[in-house]
Formats: C-alpha cells, sequence, structure tokens
C-alpha cells in the first residue's frame, strides 16, 4: 500500500518497534454459510499481521457491502454488524501500514463500482514497485486523485474495475492487469458473486487454499483455515489467478513462476502454528534456535526468550545447549498499536510498558537472551539495561536471524539504511559490526545466527527465497520514487560509501 509517507503512532517514540508486516487477507465462499462470521474469525487468526485496521466486504450475487474500521478486529465487529453482513462470499483484511496514513479510506477492502455496474472489493497484502506508473495511469483516466495520495491497493482496485464493461468479466480484466502489475501482492477479489484470489509471480508473501464443508477459504496464513476448520488443500501457487463460485475451483496462470518468498516470514511474520510450503513455521525457529547455539555458545544459567517472538528460537537454544529454559520477562499483550496519547512520562517508562522483568528468576544469573532480531537496537539496548537493574550477572545476547542492514520494499516496515543498528556502528568488517553492536547494546557477548543457518532452518532452497533485509539483493527491483530505495541504489552504486 505505497505512498511512501509513515504513519504516526502515539508509542513509536517508547521503544523500538518490532519489525511489522503490511497485511492479512482472507476470502470464503460457501453458500448456506455465516460467511461474514466465517471471514471475522479468520481476520482473528491473521491479526499479528495488521492490528491498525480491519474490514470484511460480502457478497449477496446482488450487490458487496463493505464494513471497515480502525482499530483491532474484535473492536470493529461485534454480532449484530456481522448478522447484518449476509451473502454467499466474503473477503477479508487486517492492515498495517507500511506507507501511507492510518486513516479510514486506507483501510480495506477497497471498494469500487465498475461501468458496467459491477461491485468490486479488492483486499491486498504486499508493496508495489511500480505503484508511480500505475497511479500516473488511473490519474490520467481520471480513476483516481494523485494529490490524495491514493494507496497501491486502491489505484490496482481502481483499473480492475475500469476493465470490466459491458461484455467484459472481472476474469477479462484481471488477465490485462495482474501481469503489469510489478512486486509483492497477494489479493483476494469479489464481484458478489465469485471468490478471486491471485499472488506475485516470486511468491513473495504466503497465501493458501482451504477446503470446507460446503465451500472454500484462501487466507495469507494456514493458521487461519485452521481456526474456521477448513482442511489445508494446497499454496496458491506464485502467479497463479484462482476463481472460486459454483463450478468449483478453477485456475489459470498470468505469469511464470519465480519462487522469492520471504525468509522473514519463517524468522518472525507468521504465526508459529502455520505452514509455509511444507514447513511448519515453529519448527523452523526451533532450528534456528538449535544452530544458533552451535555458532555462538554462551556460558549462561539460564536462556529466556523476548516474548513472543524469540520464544521457539530460545526453546531450540536451550536444548542444542543444554543451558535450562525459563520465561524471564513477562509481556503486556494489549499495549501496541494505540490511539492513546501517552504522557511524558508514560513515554519514559519506555519498554516497561512493554516487558516486565521476573528479579526472582533472574537475581544473579547468567542469562542468555533470545530474540528474533535487531533493527535500530532501541529496544535491546533498553532491555539489557532493565535485566541488569534486576540483577542479572551478565547478559549475553543471540539472535536469531542475521543483521538487518538493508531496508524491505515487499511488505515490511524496516528503517532506513542509516537508522539501522547494523549500519550505523563502525566496523571495516562483519565481526568488528558485532563488536561495535555489542558495545552500543551494553551486552557482555553478542551473537547472529548465519545466513546459511537460518536458510537451512526453513528447508527451502535459497535461491528460492528473498533474503534482501540481509544482503540487499532485491528479486523484485526497487520501487520508484521511494526516498530509501533511491538511498539503497546509491549505496549499491558505491556513490555513498557502502553500508558495511
Amino acid at each position: 500500500m505505497a505512498h511512501y509517507e509513515q504513519p504516526l503512532n502515539a508509542f513509536d517514540d517508547l521503544a523500538e518497534q518490532a519489525p511489522r508486516e503490511e497485511c492479512g487477507v482472507f476470502g470464503v465462499w460457501a453458500p448456506g454459510e455465516e460467511v461474514s462470521k466465517l471471514a471475522y474469525f479468520g481476520l482473528f487468526a491473521l491479526q499479528h499481521r495488521g492490528q491498525e485496521a480491519a474490514g470484511i466486504a460480502v457478497g449477496d450475487g446482488e450487490q458487496v457491502v463493505v464494513y471497515k474500521d480502525l482499530g483491532l478486529v474484535s473492536q470493529i465487529f461485534d454480532e449484530q454488524t456481522l448478522e447484518s453482513l449476509s451473502g454467499d462470499v466474503a473477503i477479508g483484511h487486517t492492515r498495517y501500514s507500511t506507507a501511507g496514513g492510518v486513516t479510514w479510506e486506507n483501510s480495506q477492502p477497497m471498494f469500487r463500482v465498475a461501468p458496467s455496474g459491477t461491485d468490486v472489493a479488492l483486499a491486498h497484502n504486499g508493496n508495489l514497485v511500480n505503484y508511480l506508473e500505475l497511479l500516473d495511469e488511473a490519474h490520467e483516466l481520471q480513476l483516481v486523485d494523485k494529490d490524495k495520495h491514493p494507496s497501491d491497493s486502491d489505484v490496482m482496485t481502481a483499473l480492475l474495475a475500469r476493465g470490466i464493461t459491458e461484455g467484459r468479466t472481472l476474469i477479462d480484466s484481471a488477465r490485462e492487469l495482474l501481469p503489469r502489475i510489478k512486486g509483492a501482492f497477494c489479493l483476494t477479489i469479489t464481484d458478489g458473486h465469485t471468490l478471486y484470489a491471485a499472488r506475485d509471480p516470486e511468491g513473495v508473501r504466503p497465501l493458501c487454499l482451504g477446503r470446507l464443508e460446503k465451500g472454500w477459504v484462501v487466507a495469507s496464513e494456514t493458521c487461519a483455515l485452521d481456526i474456521v476448520g477448513a482442511s489445508f488443500v494446497r499454496e496458491i501457487e506464485p502467479g497463479e489467478f484462482v476463481s472460486i463460485d459454483a463450478s468449483g475451483v478453477r485456475s489459470e496462470r498470468f505469469a511464470d513462476t519465480r519462487r522469492k518468498g520471504c525468509v522473514f516470514e519463517y524468522v518472525y511474520l507468521a504465526r508459529p502454528d502455520s505452514t509455509i510450503r511444507g514447513r511448519n513455521v515453529n519448527e523452523s525457529r526451533l532450528e534456528i534456535g538449535r544452530r544458533l547455539a552451535q555458532e555462538y555458545p554462551a556460558d549462561g544459567d539460564l536462556v529466556i526468550p523476548v516474548p513472543e517472538s524469540g520464544v521457539p528460537a530460545a526453546v531450540g537454544y536451550a536444548q542444542a545447549s543444554g543451558i535450562p529454559f525459563g520465561q524471564g520477562l513477562v509481556k503486556n499483550a494489549y499495549v501496541g498499536r494505540t490511539f492513546i496519547q501517552p504522557s511524558q512520562t508514560l513515554r519514559q517508562l519506555g519498554i516497561r510498558l512493554k516487558l516486565n522483568p521476573l528479579r526472582e528468576v533472574l537475581q544473579g544469573k547468567r542469562l542468555v537472551v533470545v530474540d528474533d532480531s535487531i533493527v535500530r537496537g532501541n529496544t535491546q539496548r533498553a532491555l539489557i539495561r532493565m535485566l541488569r537493574e534486576a540483577g542479572a550477572a551478565e547478559v549475553h545476547v543471540r539472535i536469531a536471524s542475521p543483521p538487518v542492514k538493508w531496508p524491505c520494499f515487499y511488505g515490511i516496515d524496516f528503517a532506513s539504511p542509516g537508522e539501522l543498528i547494523a549500519n550505523a556502528v563502525i566496523g571495516d568488517n562483519e565481526e568488528e559490526m558485532v563488536t561495535s553492536v555489542c558495545t552500543a547494546l551494553g551486552a557482555d557477548s553478542l551473537g547472529y545466527v548465519s545466513t546459511e543457518s537460518m536458510v537451512a532452518a526453513t528447508n527451502q532452497p535459497r535461491e528460492e527465497l528473498c533474503c534482501a533485509c540481509f544482503d540487499g539483493v532485491y528479486p523484485l527491483g526497487l520501487p520508484v520514487g521511494n526516498p530509501n530505495a533511491e538511498l539503497v541504489s546509491a549505496l549499491q552504486r558505491g556513490s555513498c560509501g557502502g553500508v558495511d
């Protein structure tokens, strides 16, 4: 959902935010079932993929009705609202904006009426790299106003709807539009009759197909299939366009497959109970922890995770190292995206609003603290200080991913290159960089898992994964008009001296 304008959040300055993916999408075709409630529970399972806004669009064959708002799924929908959304097909969306303001207009599903009178609703997970090109086209056709900075999702919806005229269907329009879209996209779409789904040729973000007793489900992750009682059938293939209605599931290709799945889905983004390309995410994270213990052993009394994302890797580290696993930090799950402005006093509390140490567990212990990643380093620095204040004798930090050195343009909210701590510290090589980061954090030692071990833990071929945030290789290219992308391009050319 690109237009390169960062959202404001009241708690952004409390401590470093974790890496955040853009969105979760869901779709269901099930005549005779309460599709709005199935969509609601599907989005509930995908809430981790976006907490700023959510919406559901339901079609009954005559029209599509969209209900969306800012906030969590459970805050937006109630029993009465869901019962008013009746039909045979529904799509849903949970949003976190990597670009674009936190506004109702940017929440999804997007909605347009085609020239033929057909209602079109669309939900999108990902980021496009040719957004400006598509925006110019939509503006020239008077479908959008460039001055209002429409999101890439809105632009796609406008162009898709425009192609549905008398004698032309949504499928006809999609066949023309999808091959021209460049970047990361998983789409669920409906015209009120049929459920459609599409995935970019590289398959950057996950998308899967499930079977209900009386229908079909499409979702960003398999955990959403589980919650609605759908059985996993298969993944939507990269470059595939799927149509689902009373005739069943029909599939066609709009592009050849060029697999470049996001490795960070395995490290952090996906729920641990999901499966991607046959590999359980939790098992991947356990294996990363085991390999991390082999690569960077530590003399410690207790392995503790940074909850919740660091838990599987910490368990794996404890298994391989023989050091006992313990819960040394308690997380307040209800502090996150909020519209309540904190006072200055609360801002100064920083990470304590989210994590609190168990002093009796930590007192006098040599701790091995396992986290999923380090971005700017603010959270880890504050955390280490808090652990020492709680009585920890030593703090050894172990990270279940390589150093993050490059921003993501395919749907994850990372900082600009200069803000990433792996680039901000002084170091002529990897070893010096790690030493500098360790000093900056105030840790007794620091170790990152290697890229080779991280990739091996996913059970996926290295050439079929996107590791751009770690290695700076962007398989889908860089977006035009994005200031961070222009900086990355300059760094890659060497005109800014590099980032190592």
